[in-house]
């Protein structure tokens, strides 16, 4: 008889750097990992590309956290930016709090989820009786330093999405009922994905989302065969084909960790900040939203290239997952491929 063991039981990730193809997809993943401030990724493609394996396989590849003991919202053990109320108190007053090393979270948010689910609740009964103030976390504190995959996002409740996403751009998640406030943080990388035959977001929202990449199936009969004879690798032996990855996930893994290490000291010149800003105005671009997010996946796309100065290879490498998704005005219009991004993009800085 064969004893189950936790680790037995964990479901198998199948690795990140196994997965062939969908290269916007996977760069959009690994800057907003290095870079979580890029404001999360938008994930639009056709049914069966692989967008849920491919978010599975970032957050399984991601190095381990430190937080701390029985805290719901996996506080960071020193940082009181990422520390619930409770840790941050006693942090303060220096009393000493145990540690440990989890895993990324990695938080599904079902279609069906209602407000108190995701931002958790206040249990008015008890505070009102016992003047004790009780909240039962929802999915935004288990998020918390990790990643938030919303799939068929565009069939999500707007007011949902908005939540969602005031939550991601402030890091912070407040919870009011009667009088009462409860605020935690709430930090992490959102990841929507969706099927554009089943709806597009509005444009005001799209554009909270930091970068949009396109998905489509793969043409190539030799690489769709490839991906057909490894999928059933990965489900007839799963960890034969993990343990025949190891060095690159271990590779990719310290490539991420060193980007993010190198963020702060990487440079983009004054130059280089207005031809962005140019490309935006042409482009009619809505706000500053824009500039901002092109500028910060340029740095985090140069870091993860080893880079200390920022080139126009690297912002052309980002541009179209930045500002394509920027460009609609109008809702019942479709989004630009990225071709009049990149042709603005050719007149300005070549």
């Amino acid at each position: 008889m064969t004893l189950n063991t936790a680790e037995s039981l964990v479901r198998p990730v199948f690795p990140f750097t196994a997965i062939i193809g969908q290269e916007e997809m996977k760069l959009a993943l690994i800057l907003n990992v290095i870079d979580p401030t890029i404001g999360g990724v938008m994930i639009m493609g056709d049914r069966g590309t692989g967008k849920s394996t491919t978010i599975r396989a970032i957050a399984d590849l991601l190095p381990e956290i430190e937080v701390i003991v029985d805290d719901s919202f996996n506080s960071h053990p020193s940082n009181i930016e990422l520390m619930s109320e409770e840790s941050k108190q006693a942090f303060e007053d220096d009393i000493e709090l145990s540690t440990k090393q989890i895993k990324v979270p990695m938080v599904d948010l079902p279609l069906g989820a209602t407000e108190d689910r995701v931002c958790g609740t206040i249990d008015i009964e008890k505070a009102l009786k016992d003047g004790v103030k009780t909240f039962e976390p929802g999915l935004l504190a288990k998020a918390n330093r990790g990643i938030l995959y919303v799939d068929e996002v565009n069939l999500l409740d707007d007011h949902l999405v908005d939540l969602l996403l005031d939550s991601a751009a402030s890091g912070w998640n407040t919870v009011e009922r009667e009088g009462i406030s409860i605020r935690h943080p709430a930090r992490f990388v959102l990841v929507g994905s969706g099927n554009p035959e089943e709806g597009e977001l509005r444009p005001q929202l799209l554009d909270r989302f930091g970068m949009h990449a396109e998905i489509r199936t793969v043409k190539d009969p030799i690489l769709r065969v490839q991906i057909v004879e490894q999928r059933s690798q990965f489900d007839h032996s799963s960890q034969k084909l993990i343990n025949s990855y190891t060095v690159q996930q271990e590779e990719l893994k310290e490539r991420i960790i060193q980007a993010q290490d190198r963020l702060s000291s990487v440079e983009i010149s004054y130059d280089l900040k207005v031809k962005i800003s140019q490309v935006c105005s042409e482009l009619n671009v809505d706000g500053l939203r824009g500039d901002i997010v092109t500028n910060r996946a340029a740095i985090a796309f140069a870091a993860y290239q080893r880079k200390k100065d920022v080139t126009i290879e690297d912002i052309e490498k980002v541009i179209t997952l930045c500002l394509r998704h920027r460009l609609r005005k109008d809702p019942l219009e479709s989004i630009d491929s990225g071709e009049k991004v990149l042709k603005v993009f050719k007149n300005i800085f070549i």
